[in-house]
């Protein structure tokens, strides 16, 4: 009776040992998978210069609204802003996807989300009640999906920013494009200024970038930011990442490979 036993203790042992280094492979591959996002994640977290240049970003929007005010016509006014990485910090989701070594899919995201918990960016929360305090309302245009208003309500207001109000946030329904989003605050509003960490944030021609992934854009705009768009830091993720991955379903291999190609050394 020994030695059966002590061979199915074996064999067990083994089918364990064997099962914990495939759940260990999988680990590291999605880790490995995620290191490029570390670095990003902890500027973006931890260093003050992310922190000034938030500060910044709302020091100069808060200086350009008055003149931009009077310079206006008879609408009433209002600010276009994003939300996150521009109102809210989600550093602490990256942080998790490279901790878990977890890909980002909408299921994820949202047992962040829907906690309600994320912190203002540094100056958020001040300007959005200085717009308030001019008589200038606020909206939120995210990319968020229906499903999370309730929980992004409650986080902003919770936080005391203005104008966070369902009337005011305007989420994803169809499209991720926000023209048509901008366009029914335009109709009633005339809209000073936008704040943002993307690109496509603040105006139509952003939609395409082109193949210099925009360059040539920003260069066309370059006199409307600091004035009218307001562009906030988020190295971690980002429209701009399409024009270097083309698709964002590629394999992680591919995607590594893609990163490695978009590097431009000195030699």
């Amino acid at each position: 009776m020994n030695r059966p036993i002590s061979a199915l203790c074996l064999g067990l042992a083994m089918l364990a040992m064997a099962a914990g280094c495939r759940t260990a492979q999988r680990q590291n591959a999605g880790a490995s998978s995620l290191d490029y996002l570390t670095y990003a994640t902890i500027w973006f977290q931890r260093s003050p210069e992310a922190r000034a240049l938030y500060h910044q970003g709302f020091n100069v929007a808060r200086a350009q609204l008055p003149a931009l005010m009077a310079q206006g016509d008879e609408r009433p006014k209002a600010v276009i802003v994003d939300i996150d990485e521009t109102m809210l910090d989600n550093g602490p989701f990256e942080a998790q996807e490279v901790l878990d070594g977890r890909n980002y899919s909408d299921e994820f995201w949202q047992e962040w989300t829907l906690q309600g918990r994320a912190q203002a960016l540094p100056g958020a929360v001040e300007f959005s009640q200085f717009c308030d305090s001019l008589g200038v309302q606020v909206f939120y245009v995210s990319n968020r999906l229906a499903n999370e208003l309730e929980a992004t309500l409650r986080n902003l207001d919770s936080l005391g920013f203005a104008w966070a109000r369902p009337e005011n946030i305007m989420l994803k329904e169809s499209t991720s494009s926000k023209m048509a989003r901008r366009a029914k605050v335009a109709e009633r509003f005339e809209v000073l200024m936008l704040v943002g960490d993307n690109l496509s944030d603040f105006a139509d021609a952003f939609e395409d970038r082109g193949d210099d992934w925009g360059l040539a854009l920003v260069e066309r705009y370059r006199h409307e930011f600091g004035r009218r768009f307001i562009i906030l830091p988020n190295p971690m993720y980002g429209e701009w990442e399409r024009s270097m991955y083309g698709s964002y379903s590629r394999p992680e291999a591919e995607k590594a490979a893609a990163r490695r190609d978009a590097l431009r050394g000195f030699r």
